[in-house]
């Protein structure tokens, strides 16, 4: 019981931070250089598995996420169990520590 609450707290903040079109500014015809392991495999993941709705982190099919000022935890929490159109991720897709690679890729967009 105490999991499912915390779940459904946690998947209130992220919609009550998350729920506006792009606040950021374009990355395209940006370079990006990833110079830390977790980062580039981060990229490689965000790549196969978020790119198709979140093209470039921006609005596609799902929110911009560039932007978004949820915690790390918060948007791992949600790409594990899904909320809402977006699909939850199993251990077997997506590790624990695959998870923690596509938000330093996420962060070292931020920080560019």
């Amino acid at each position: 019981m105490k999991k499912i609450t915390y779940i459904i707290w946690a998947s209130a903040l992220l919609l009550a931070t998350s729920c506006a079109s792009r606040r950021s500014e374009p990355v395209k015809g940006r370079s990006f250089n990833a110079n830390r392991s977790e980062v580039v495999h981060g990229e490689q993941l965000f790549m196969i598995h978020c790119q198709k709705c979140h093209p470039g982190g921006e609005g596609g099919l799902g929110i911009a996420i560039n932007s978004n000022p949820a915690p790390g935890f918060v948007k791992r929490l949600q790409m594990r169990h899904g909320l809402g159109v977006m699909p939850a991720f199993s251990k077997k897709e997506l590790s624990r520590s695959d998870l923690k690679d596509i938000s330093s890729y996420m962060r070292a967009w931020k920080h560019y």
